[in-house]
C-alpha cells in the first residue's frame, strides 16, 4: 500500500513539475517575445496589416441633354492564370493535361487573336516554368467576355482549381463614339489623375468624387479588406448636346471634308434664345485620309475670319450713321489701291461690279465695296472703328466650359507693339488683320438672330448627384443689345439676300424647306512669317448664319480649312454643309421625310442602292422586298454593283480549299466563308471588306488567322 502511495505521489510530482516547468517556459517565452523579440514581432504584424488604402470612387457620367450617356466608366479586367495552384499539379498534372487542349480551342475561338496551338504552347510553357501570374489575354476584357470565359473548360471549376485570376480596372467609354468626342474630353489612363481636356477636365473635381479609406489585414492565411471611410462617387454632368442633331452635323461635315479632301472642318449648332450648343464637331484629317477629333479648334483656333466679319464692319458704320443701307458704293472694276497694296474682288477678272448698293456689297461679298465704306467713314480716326467693335463685345473673353478657349485679337491703332499701316483698316474691315475663334463669330451672328442680345454659348445644363440636381446653368447675357434697333432691322433684311439676292454668293443654299440667312467667308490662310503665298494658296471657307430666317431658332457656323479639291468657295463648300444641317434639323421638328430633302449637289453620291457582295439568295430577298429588279444567277456567292440602269452581279469563284476574294462583302458573309475553310477570322472596322491579309487563291491552312478590314 505504501509503495502504491509512493508511486502516486511520484507520478503527481512528475506531472506537477512538468506543469511548473511548462508554465515557467511560457512565462519565459512571453518575456522574450515582449522584451527581446518585440521589435521583430511588431514588424511582422505590420506586414500583415496595411492601413490607409485608397478606395477609388466611381467617376461621374457625362450625359446628353436627354440623359443618354456620352461618357461613363465601366469595369474591365486583366486576365491571368496562377499556374502554381496545387490542383493543376496533383496526380502528375492530370487536370491540366486533360483540359489544356479544350481550353486553348475555346480561347482561340472566342478572342480570335491566336490559334489553339499558340495558346497551348504559351500556357504549357508557363506551366512548366511554374509561373505565378501568366497573362492570358494581352488586353483588358469586358464583364460580358469575362462571364463567358468562366464557362470554358477548366475555368468553370473555379479559381482554386483553374488558377484563373482577374484584376479589375475601370475604362472610360463613349457610347456614341466620335460624337462630340473632343468637347466631352478624355481622361488619363489612371483615372485618379482626372481629365485631360474638354468637359472631363473643366469639371474634373465634380466628376472625380472623393476617395475612401480601407484597411487590409491578413486573417487565417488570407487577406480581408475593411472599408473605414466610404468613397463618395463623382457627380454627373448633363450637357446641352443633342445626340440626334450632333449626328446630323457630324455626317454633313464629314461628307464634305472627304469630298473636298480638306485638312479640317468645324460645325457648331446653337439654340438662338438659350445659347445652348446642340452640336459641335471638330474634325482633323489623319495621315491615312481618315478624320477624327484631335483638338477643339472651333474654340481654340486663332484664325482670320474673312468675309463673315464684313457684317460686323457694316453694322458699326450703320450704327454710327456713317452710311445707309440704301446708299451706293463704287467698286469699279474690282481692283482698288489702299496705300501700296491692291485689293481685289473675286470677280475682278470679269470687270468687277461697278456701282452697287451697300446691301449688294454684302450680298456679293465685295472686298472693295466694304473697305471703301469703312475707310471713308473711319480713315481719319481708325480708333473710333475699333472701339465700336470692342463695344459690341467682339473681343470679350467668353470663359466657356471648354479649357483652351482662345480670346479674340482685334488690333487697336493705339497698340504700339504692332505697326498700324495704311492697309490695316481696309483689310481689317474684310476680316483680315484680326484673329477670332469660330465660336466668337457664331456668338456675334446669334446676337443678330436673337434681336440684338448677345449671349454666351452654353455647353452644360446641370450637375446632379444620384438623380438630384445640385447646380443648374442658365443663359448668361453678354450685352443686351449690340446695336440700334434700326441697324439690326437693316442687317436682318440684308443677310437673306446672300442666298436669295441676284448678286448673292450662296445661291446653292436656297432651300425649299427652310429659309436661311447668313454670310459666306473665303479667306487665304496666313503661314506666319511666310505670308499668304507660301507653297501655293491655302484657304479657309466658312458660312455663318441662322434659320429659319424669319423666326430664328438655330444659329450655326461651318468652317472648312484647306480644301484641296475644287475652287475654294464659302457658299458651295461650307454653305452646302449648312444647308444640309438646317434642312435635316427642321425635318426632325416637322413631318418632312429624309427622301423629300435635296441631295447635296456638290458631293458625288455612290450608286443607288448601295449593295454589298455576298450570298445571292440573301441579296435576292432584299431586292424583292424593295421591289427592285435583280438578274437571276445560279451561283451561291456573287459580287454586286450598280450601274446607271440596273443592278449587275458576277460570280465569286469558290475553289475547294482556296481562300476566296472577300472584298465587297459584309462581315457576316466574309466570316462564314472563311470559317467554313477552317480559318480563324479577325475583323477590324465596319461596313464592307476592303482588304484581307491572305491573298485570294491561297490554299487555306486550317487554324490560320485571316484578318479582314472593313470600311
Amino acid at each position: 500500500m505504501a509503495d502504491a502511495r509512493k508511486n502516486i505521489v511520484l507520478r503527481f510530482g512528475i506531472v506537477y513539475t512538468i506543469i511548473c516547468l511548462s508554465f515557467l517556459a511560457v512565462v519565459y517565452k512571453i518575456i522574450v517575445i515582449q522584451f527581446v523579440e518585440r521589435d521583430n514581432w511588431m514588424a511582422l504584424a505590420a506586414q500583415s496589416i496595411k492601413t490607409n488604402i485608397t478606395v477609388k470612387p466611381n467617376r461621374g457620367n457625362i450625359l446628353a441633354c436627354d440623359g443618354r450617356l456620352m461618357a461613363s466608366s465601366i469595369p474591365t479586367y486583366y486576365i491571368y492564370m496562377d499556374l502554381r495552384v496545387p490542383a493543376l499539379h496533383e496526380k502528375e498534372g492530370k487536370l491540366f493535361k486533360n483540359n489544356i487542349d479544350s481550353v486553348s480551342m475555346y480561347l482561340s475561338a472566342f478572342f480570335k487573336d491566336r490559334t489553339p496551338f499558340e495558346y497551348k504552347t504559351a500556357i504549357t510553357k508557363a506551366y512548366n516554368t511554374g509561373k505565378g501570374e501568366f497573362q492570358l489575354i494581352p488586353r483588358r476584357i469586358t464583364y460580358a467576355e469575362l462571364k463567358e470565359m468562366k464557362t470554358f473548360p477548366l475555368f468553370r471549376l473555379g479559381r482554386n482549381k483553374s488558377g484563373l485570376i482577374t484584376k479589375e480596372q475601370f475604362r472610360r467609354v463613349k457610347p456614341f463614339g466620335s460624337l462630340a468626342s473632343r468637347t466631352i474630353g478624355d481622361i488619363y489612363a489612371d483615372e485618379s489623375k482626372g481629365g485631360k481636356n474638354g468637359i472631363e477636365l473643366f469639371f474634373n473635381k465634380e466628376l472625380l468624387g472623393t476617395p475612401g479609406v480601407s484597411i487590409r489585414q491578413k486573417v487565417a492565411n488570407s487577406y480581408m479588406e475593411t472599408v473605414q471611410v466610404e468613397p463618395t462617387d463623382g457627380m454627373d454632368i448633363t450637357t446641352t448636346i443633342d445626340i440626334n442633331l450632333q449626328d446630323i452635323a457630324e455626317k454633313a461635315l464629314l461628307d464634305s471634308l472627304k469630298a473636298f479632301d480638306a485638312a479640317s472642318g468645324y460645325v457648331v449648332l446653337m439654340e438662338v434664345h438659350s445659347g445652348e450648343v446642340k452640336a459641335i464637331v471638330n474634325m482633323q484629317q489623319n495621315a491615312d485620309k481618315s478624320y477624327s477629333e484631335s483638338k477643339n479648334g472651333v474654340v481654340s483656333d486663332m484664325v482670320e475670319p474673312g468675309s463673315t466679319f464684313k457684317v460686323a464692319s457694316l453694322m458699326v458704320a450703320l450704327d454710327d450713321g456713317k452710311v445707309k443701307i440704301t446708299d451706293s458704293v463704287d467698286t469699279g472694276n474690282g481692283l482698288y489701291s489702299f496705300g501700296t497694296a491692291v485689293m481685289r474682288d473675286h470677280n475682278a477678272n470679269h470687270g468687277g461690279y461697278g456701282r452697287i448698293s451697300v446691301a449688294n456689297a454684302i450680298h456679293a461679298s465685295s472686298n472693295v465695296g466694304i473697305s471703301k465704306i469703312i475707310v471713308r467713314a473711319y480713315g481719319n480716326n481708325p480708333s473710333e472703328f475699333v472701339d465700336r467693335l470692342h463695344d459690341m463685345k467682339l473681343n470679350e473673353p467668353l470663359n466657356l466650359e471648354i479649357p483652351g478657349t482662345a480670346t479674340p485679337q482685334i488690333r487697336h491703332p493705339k497698340d504700339k507693339s504692332r505697326y498700324w499701316s495704311a492697309t490695316t483698316l481696309p483689310w481689317m474691315s474684310i476680316g483680315y488683320e484680326t484673329e477670332i475663334p469660330p465660336i466668337y463669330t457664331l456668338t456675334f451672328y446669334n446676337a443678330i438672330a436673337n434681336n440684338g442680345k448677345m449671349i454666351k454659348p452654353l455647353f452644360v445644363k446641370s450637375i446632379s448627384k444620384n438623380g438630384q440636381i445640385i447646380k443648374t446653368f442658365t443663359t448668361e447675357t453678354i450685352k443686351e443689345s449690340i446695336c440700334k434697333p434700326t441697324t439690326l432691322r437693316d442687317i436682318k433684311e440684308v443677310l437673306p439676300g446672300v442666298i436669295e439676292g441676284k448678286l448673292g454668293t450662296a445661291h446653292n443654299m436656297k432651300s425649299k424647306f427652310v429659309r436661311i440667312a447668313g454670310k459666306t467667308g473665303t479667306a487665304q490662310i496666313s503661314k506666319g512669317a511666310l505670308g499668304y503665298k507660301s507653297g501655293g494658296k491655302t484657304h479657309q471657307v466658312s458660312f455663318c448664319g441662322y434659320f429659319p430666317a424669319d423666326d430664328p431658332e438655330y444659329s450655326c457656323i461651318v468652317v472648312i480649312r484647306e480644301p484641296r479639291i475644287g475652287y475654294p468657295s464659302g457658299g458651295k463648300m461650307a454653305g452646302s454643309v449648312f444647308k444640309n444641317v438646317a434642312e435635316r434639323v427642321m425635318a426632325l421638328k416637322s413631318n418632312l421625310k429624309p427622301n423629300m430633302l435635296d441631295n447635296d449637289s456638290t458631293i458625288k453620291a455612290p450608286g443607288d442602292p448601295y449593295l454589298k457582295s455576298g450570298n445571292y439568295k440573301s441579296l435576292q430577298t432584299v431586292m424583292t422586298d424593295l421591289k427592285l429588279p435583280l438578274p437571276s444567277f445560279p451561283t451561291d456567292w456573287v459580287k454586286s454593283f450598280a450601274t446607271e440602269k440596273q443592278i449587275e452581279v458576277e460570280p465569286i469563284q469558290i475553289q475547294g480549299k482556296k481562300v476566296p476574294d472577300l472584298k465587297g462583302m459584309g462581315a457576316k458573309d466574309a466570316v462564314y466563308l472563311a470559317e467554313s475553310l477552317g480559318l480563324y477570322v479577325r475583323v477590324e472596322g465596319r461596313g464592307k471588306v476592303i482588304s484581307q491579309n491572305i491573298a485570294p487563291g491561297t490554299l487555306a491552312k486550317k487554324g490560320s488567322i485571316l484578318s479582314i478590314n472593313l470600311q
